[in-house]
């Protein structure tokens, strides 16, 4: 018999089966497969530039992708959901799993909102929720001149990324450092005024900042003296001094005043005391360029040419928390006013990056090449949204929505580096410089979203454009 079974093996035995192949679906997740189908089928570059599509066209497409689930897989979608967010995609994981394919029985339809169900004499051939879906209101998305509302000369401002020459204060008035002057121009009247000169000292002027009131402004100099002004009555009440270089950055604190030079040393003074109650913060290898306070006081972030973004509380001489993942200077520095803790900066020409971090952690959050050096950030008062300038090789203006990071706007005009920047008391206007030697004044942010909404003083310029 063994001669008989070794031929039995080398035949395959046939086995009897149907003429049908019925694919098993049990696993099958058809709301999953639906959402991601466009995602998958779309290249790298086309998935970038959608982030830079307008709003309008990501609405539109937010709304046919929920018609569509409505009709093919019974979604239920009443309002169009925001295509900014990630909820759609949370929403659709959370879904139960049901099998594309099933019997159901058809009950007679019995209106339930109201007499909003489609007549059963209607030709449409789309369903109740779709119905609802396309007559739910529509948030018009927010329209941003790309044209400034105005545009003022401003001869001999420097184009030195390490200087901030630019600020405006809660009274609406905007402080200029042009060359060895600083000049305070009124939004409310226009008016031009000469605060100080300090040719006859054979100085210079490199950073200007007003206090939170508005009522006095300090002013760096390129000898490294810094002195507190008098807006209102245009005198000088005191000159510190304590540096060795250039003052290029500035930021108060209440009472107290922090300046950062080229000396890479910073300098803590409350201006109600003696000189000598100084606090000496060295922490920089090279010199310092950016500074800004927390906006509960309690904490100071400083940026210098060393590529180091530094953090500080009010009672250590040494910092606290030290970052060092940009590759260049970082002397844009933004504290969030909306989430306790957050602080945003970007790094230099050979950085290029816009970079978020938690400090109340130390944790790196989220970071984005912006394809030119970041020269300044500022958040809106208003919305979870920033503004930051770029000089090379853009010299352009970019307004984000944060944490997404879309581009809700790409402002240019400038033929130089956008330097300087400084945001209105109101929130919604901001102010660049550039050395092209103008200021141009943009309506980026939206208006106060509390019941009390405050005038824009604002609204008194003519447009020159």
């Amino acid at each position: 018999y063994l001669p008989f079974l070794m031929s039995l093996s080398l035949f395959p035995v046939s086995v009897k089966s149907g003429d049908r192949f019925i694919p098993a679906r049990a696993g099958s997740n058809w709301s999953i497969n639906f959402h991601y189908a466009n995602e998958n089928c779309r290249s790298h570059n086309q998935n970038h530039r959608s982030k830079d599509a307008g709003a309008d066209t990501g609405k539109d497409a937010a709304a046919y992708s929920a018609l569509l689930r409505n009709e093919l897989l019974g979604a239920g979608i009443e309002t169009v959901p925001d295509p900014h967010t990630d909820d759609r995609r949370h929403a659709v994981l959370s879904q139960d799993s049901h099998s594309l394919f099933r019997y159901t029985i058809h009950a007679k339809r019995v209106p339930s909102d109201g007499g909003n169900e489609v007549s059963p004499y209607s030709l449409s051939p789309l369903s109740n929720k779709s119905h609802k879906l396309l007559r739910s209101p529509r948030k018009p998305a927010r329209k941003i001149s790309k044209i400034p509302f105005k545009v003022l000369d401003a001869p001999e401002l420097q184009d030195d990324f390490y200087l901030n020459l630019v600020d405006w204060s809660a009274g609406n008035l905007l402080s200029v450092g042009l060359g060895a002057c600083v000049y305070l121009w009124s939004a409310c009247t226009s008016q031009v005024t000469r605060l100080c000169d300090l040719s006859v000292d054979g100085d210079s002027v490199t950073s200007v900042c007003w206090n939170e009131r508005g009522s006095l402004v300090a002013v760096g100099t390129h000898k490294g003296f810094v002195q507190i002004w008098d807006a209102a009555g245009g005198r000088k009440l005191t000159s510190l001094e304590g540096h060795s270089a250039r003052v290029g950055a500035l930021a108060w604190n209440g009472e107290q005043l922090s300046s950062g030079s080229r000396d890479r040393v910073i300098l803590q003074r409350d201006i109600r005391t003696p000189p000598s109650a100084e606090r000496r913060l060295q922490g920089h290898r090279q010199e310092v360029c950016g500074l800004k306070w927390s906006p509960d006081h309690q904490h100071l972030a400083s940026g210098g040419n060393d590529n180091k973004l530094l953090v500080w509380n009010s009672s250590s001489l040494l910092p606290v928390q030290q970052y060092s993942d940009h590759l260049a200077a970082v002397k844009a520095i933004a504290w969030s006013p909306h989430q306790h803790g957050l602080l945003a900066s970007g790094g230099g020409t050979a950085d290029r990056c816009l970079r978020f971090w938690n400090t109340l952690t130390g944790q790196a959050l989220q970071s984005t090449d912006t394809g030119s050096q970041v020269c300044n950030l500022a958040w809106s008062k208003h919305a979870n949204e920033l503004v930051s300038t770029h000089g090379y090789s853009q010299n352009q203006i970019l307004v984000w929505k944060y944490p997404s990071l879309t581009q809700v706007a790409k402002l240019t005009g400038h033929s130089y580096r956008v330097l300087y920047l400084a945001v209105s008391p109101d929130g919604e206007a901001i102010v660049s410089g550039a050395g092209d030697e103008t200021l141009r004044f943009w309506n980026v942010f939206s208006k106060t979203r509390c019941t009390k909404e405050s005038k824009s003083v604002l609204n008194l310029f003519t447009r020159i454009r």
